[in-house]
């Protein structure tokens, strides 16, 4: 079947020599959109851990610039994606990346657990409202794509088995995620950021839905109020049913990467350079 090319493509891969190839297409042509939902939940999940959380309260960007903030990330790892963390490109983003991180105290086994999100969650949301689940080279693919970028950021003791990194998560959460008031401040300058996507009539159910599709610990963490078991059963029924629409529709034939909309650079990549992102006048520690 027509809707299956890209996936013989991906089967045909070795996910340790072909990891590259295997999520650009993942990622660019199979499941744009929930790629950029499920690591927009990813990089939530993180805000539950306080010294992650504490951090970005004192950088102030949260707070001053969350559009700018979530689209400098989204695009610099759309970057590596879509050209490779060895590309010119590629090398330009991670010289970004690791000069933002550089200019703060982060932990190494914080700078894990934000890695080990970008790997697991999107295996997690794809098995929940994918139109299909990934293969096993996918998710190999995408343990091997990021930790060689891991790697390239001088991220230490990175599991180099998939199951081994994926346990570490699942104990790293358990372990850290509490609440403090700096979880509730950043979480919520997230949900008002998700928010302001949509009508201001919106807000309401928007921040409702959202909260909705959190874990409990996640919930507890920002210190939310839970909304009622309806809403997040609404919410899943509609993401399964838009999952059952993408599924008889053609494969993507152009990538959904750096191309995809962000608000703050218009036109991207066009008139861009990696080097272009991440520029903050935020000297905290």
């Amino acid at each position: 079947m027509p809707r299956f090319t890209n996936l013989r493509r991906i089967s045909s891969l070795d996910p340790v020599t072909g990891h590259e190839e295997i999520l650009r297409i993942s990622s660019g042509l199979e499941f744009p959109w929930d790629y950029q939902k499920a690591l927009e939940m990813a990089l939530f999940r993180t805000y539950c851990v306080p010294t992650i959380s504490g951090l970005l309260e004192r950088t102030g960007e949260f707070e001053r610039r969350p559009q700018k903030r979530y689209d400098d990330t989204a695009v610099l790892m759309a970057e590596l994606v879509e050209h490779g963390y060895d590309s010119p490109r590629g090398r330009e983003s991670l010289r970004v990346v690791n000069r933002q991180h550089g200019r703060y105290d982060i932990s190494n086994d914080d700078m894990r657990y934000v890695l080990s999100t970008f790997i697991y969650d999107p295996i997690e949301w794809l098995s929940r409202f994918g139109w299909r689940p990934l293969t096993r080279n996918e998710e190999l693919a995408a343990f091997h794509f990021y930790r060689a970028v891991g790697a390239r950021m001088g991220i230490r003791e990175i599991p180099a088995d998939f199951d081994e990194f994926r346990a570490f998560k699942a104990d790293y959460e358990q372990r850290h995620f509490t609440f403090a008031p700096s979880n509730r401040r950043i979480g919520q300058y997230t949900l008002d950021l998700f928010c302001s996507w949509y009508p201001a009539v919106l807000k309401p159910v928007v921040s409702r839905a959202v909260i909705s599709m959190l874990d409990p610990s996640m919930v507890r963490a920002f210190g939310f109020t839970p909304p009622p078991a309806w809403v997040g059963a609404a919410g899943r029924l509609a993401l399964r049913a838009r999952a059952f629409v993408v599924r008889h529709l053609p494969p993507r034939r152009r990538l959904k990467l750096t191309r995809a909309r962000n608000r703050t650079y218009p036109g991207y990549p066009d008139g861009y350079r990696p080097s272009d992102l991440g520029a903050s006048s935020s000297t905290a520690r």
